[in-house]
């Protein structure tokens, strides 16, 4: 039995990310986005659940429940997604991504009419061990899919529930927006972190390029 590289302990904040299989998409139009987005909220409880169909049925409104994470951040591209999970009890991340994952998938299939796995592999994780790191991570996160230059037609991210008007409450925003004045100050830091990010992107691309000198690969116009 593999053991994972990074241990998840309870109350510790974890960057959780994985991709389509084969680069794939996996979200392939808005009612793909907002199921993903719904098993997110729905598969977040302790009790045992089943389906969402069947979760509809079992949910009581108004009644409290004890969740596996708290879901700080989160970016859903056309074929990655990005989150900042804080577990919350022994167990939890690899719970609620169980459920998550295998649910959006089998969904997925039925519609399509396909079999097998949907993404690559198992869903990678980073420990957020620092606040400086929290920041500059929910910046990448909130604003990640502006990073290719292009905004897709398909995301959704945390950014309009951190400094706009959404009326989303699902991210726990605290051990982020605690580290600023207000939400004003926390939208230049990641304006200013987007630059920085985009930058650096073009510095390793040119990094790569000059590796690859020898096997006659031609660097990008203007370097």
């Amino acid at each position: 039995m593999s053991t994972r590289k990074t241990p998840l302990v309870t109350k510790e904040l974890y960057h959780i990310y994985n991709r389509g299989v084969e680069k794939r998409d996996v979200f392939l139009n808005q009612d793909d986005l907002n199921r993903f987005f719904s098993s997110i909220i729905e598969f977040n409880s302790q009790k045992p659940i089943g389906s969402l169909h069947e979760r509809s049925f079992v949910k009581k409104e108004g009644e409290p429940e004890e969740k596996l994470v708290s879901i700080v951040a989160y970016c859903l591209n056309p074929n990655h997604f990005h989150l900042i999970l804080q577990q919350e009890r022994d167990g939890g991340i690899s719970e609620f991504m169980k459920r998550l994952g295998g649910g959006y998938t089998g969904y997925f299939n039925e519609k399509n009419k396909r079999s097998g796995a949907l993404f690559q592999g198992k869903y990678k994780s980073k420990h957020v061990d620092s606040d400086n790191y929290l920041k500059h991570l929910s910046a990448y996160i909130n604003l990640n899919s502006k990073l290719g230059g292009r905004t897709p037609k398909l995301y959704r991210s945390s950014w309009d529930e951190y400094v706009g008007d959404s009326d989303d409450s699902v991210c726990k925003k605290d051990p982020v927006l605690g580290q600023f004045k207000n939400k004003e100050e926390y939208k230049k830091f990641c304006e200013e972190s987007l630059k920085d990010i985009i930058g650096r992107k073009k510095d390793l691309e040119w990094e790569d390029y000059k590796k690859l000198g020898d096997l006659g690969v031609r660097p990008p116009s203007g370097k």
